[in-house]
């Protein structure tokens, strides 16, 4: 990775906000809710589906569309278009985050070489490799750890990029067609820079997902039969939520279950949110974790058994999605101790219903996924607080946690199933 500005930048910021500081929770006198306006972001070349992942300080906005083709395809929205970042050589690629700063963003990609081994690293089911690249008007491949595939997930201001990268140890456990392990890497700042984030002890394999302006990451391990990173078919699971703080990781515990507990994103106060199962594994909430508090349960949004924190910013705002036992989901927020459904914070003629909140910025502006309520089809979102002196009873609904989500068509549901990033054992059965 080239050395950037943005160094520069983050030296400066550095100077008023110390690492010790920023594992500290930052204050929890968070705002009232505000209400939001929504905008639909479209699909690239008129194909059926686009999904936001997430949404840098500038408000623009990273994800994929599906193309009439069927191929996904990484796009960049700003200034009210959507264009297409291309990929590394073969048919798909997906943007999964951004930097706060310039314009960069981490994304994965097929190129045209044949995976030797008949591997689907990344779930796009076409058995080519894939590598982790980073995007700055340029698409660059990230260097693995000696296997032959790799993803990157979230880059920050000083050009470091995490994600997970295969090794060349061949793993009997790993369930087919994966033959190695993979490990949580961290690559830049340098082009070509790559370091492994080793797992807890008595783990074999990890990934990591989020990581903050100062290099502390986030994400999971385990071992190649139980922790996958294959983000497009929707496992991206792990047993052990870990925050990797210099380099060494730490167990950030579980709700009480077994099976999975992720670590998603962590802010610049070290504040993490994830998921994790609750006892007998058959439900997963939303976690908030903190060095001063460990692992809080975040609750449910009504009756739902299962939600999901997808992100969170540096003012302690959380979004993610609540499912109910169907697998019907709606995006919530998170704020002052309460989880709210977004939808009752936008106006109540949208023709969108928001079903999955990937990305928050500190502006509060959130994208993600939202149904048209007229066609059925899945488009990317990007909702914008309205200014408080702007505000009126007819912008939004009252915020509130009481709601009961809408029933999806069948469609929606099975490609909610296909997509989700991260799921437990009672929304994988259904």
């Amino acid at each position: 990775m080239k050395p950037k500005a943005a160094i520069v930048l983050f030296s400066a910021l550095s100077l008023g906000l110390t690492l010790a500081n920023a594992q500290e929770p930052s204050s929890r006198q968070a705002p009232k809710f505000a209400h939001y306006t929504v905008e639909d972001l479209g699909t690239l070349g008129g194909g059926p589906s686009s999904l936001a992942f997430g949404v840098n300080r500038s408000g623009e906005v990273g994800g994929f569309s599906q193309l009439p083709s069927g191929n996904l395809q990484a796009f960049l929205w700003r200034d009210g278009y959507m264009v297409d970042l291309g990929t590394l050589g073969g048919p798909n690629s997906i943007v999964a985050g951004p930097a706060d700063f310039g314009n960069q963003w981490a994304l994965f990609s097929d190129t045209s070489i044949t995976d030797p081994l008949g591997e689907d690293f990344c779930g796009f089911n076409t058995n080519l490799i894939c590598l982790g690249a980073l995007w700055d008007g340029t698409m660059w491949p990230l260097p693995t750890l000696g296997g032959n595939n790799a993803e990157a997930f979230t880059a920050n201001v000083r050009g470091e990029i995490v994600g997970a990268a295969e090794n060349n140890t061949v793993d009997a456990s790993c369930p087919l067609p994966k033959v190695f392990d993979f490990e949580a890497v961290q690559w830049g700042p340098e082009l070509g820079d790559v370091r492994e984030l080793r797992p807890l002890p008595g783990d074999a394999v990890g990934f990591a997902l989020g990581l903050n302006d100062f290099g502390q990451a986030v994400g999971s391990s385990g071992t190649c039969a139980n922790t996958t990173s294959n983000s497009v078919s929707g496992l991206i699971t792990g047993p052990h939520a870990v925050l990797w703080q210099n380099g060494s990781p730490i167990n950030l515990g579980t709700l009480g279950g077994e099976l999975v507990s992720v670590a998603a994103a962590i802010n610049n106060h070290g504040e993490v949110v994830g998921a994790s199962d609750l006892s007998g594994d058959t439900a997963a909430h939303s976690f908030l974790w903190t060095k001063k508090s460990g692992m809080q349960d975040l609750g449910t949004l009504g009756t739902d058994p299962s939600n999901f924190a997808g992100w969170i910013n540096n003012k302690e705002q959380i979004v993610g999605w609540s499912c109910d036992s169907s697998g019907n989901c709606r995006a919530y927020l998170w704020q002052s101790y309460q989880m709210v459904d977004l939808n009752t914070l936008i106006p109540a003629d949208s023709p969108l219903y928001l079903i999955l909140a990937f990305g928050i910025n500190d502006d509060g502006e959130i994208v993600g996924q939202a149904v048209d309520n007229t066609t059925g089809d899945l488009h990317a979102f990007l909702a914008r607080p309205v200014p408080p002196e702007v505000s009126s009873p007819s912008v939004g609904q009252r915020a509130t946690s009481k709601t009961t989500p809408v029933v999806l068509p069948e469609n929606v549901r099975a490609l909610l199933q296909k997509h989700l990033p991260m799921r437990t054992r009672t929304l994988a059965s259904q």
